[in-house]
């Protein structure tokens, strides 16, 4: 029998809360940059970078949870998943560690002001609780 592997998730800081990527679904993190802005574009579009020759545009999770922007720090990244063929960059406060979960359950229907449906489920790891993100919700127009 194999043994079952936990999925591994990228714990992430926004504000004063913490959330989680699926380790499978990042390509790399980076740091903050210089981000290109795009005119006419939704507000948590912050515009693009180039990466390594790639043009790649940069969403605010801030902005996408309705929380004001801030300056950015030596913490900022920019964690850059794979959506939908294409590379996304996301614009975090922090990132902290990679870590499993003990337990996942369904996000409750609302989420405080924030729509239950940016989350695919709530991880349970050593006493806290993480928000994983729904990246299909957070990074759709």
């Amino acid at each position: 029998m194999g043994e079952v592997r936990q999925e591994q998730y990228v714990a992430i800081g926004v504000g004063t809360e913490k959330y989680a990527i699926r380790i499978h679904d990042i390509e790399e993190i980076i740091r903050m940059q210089e981000i290109t802005k795009i005119p006419n574009v939704q507000a948590h579009i912050k515009g693009v970078i180039n990466l390594r020759g790639r043009i790649i545009p940069i969403v605010s999770l801030r902005h996408r949870f309705g929380l004001s922007e801030e300056e950015y720090s030596k913490d900022t990244r920019i964690v850059v998943v794979k959506y939908t063929d294409e590379m996304i960059g996301i614009v975090v406060d922090n990132v902290s560690q990679v870590t499993t979960f003990t337990d996942i359950q369904p996000p409750p229907e609302t989420f405080g002001d924030i729509k239950g449906s940016f989350f695919s489920g709530i991880g349970h790891v050593d006493e806290e609780l993480v928000s994983i993100l729904n990246l299909d919700k957070v990074l759709q127009q």
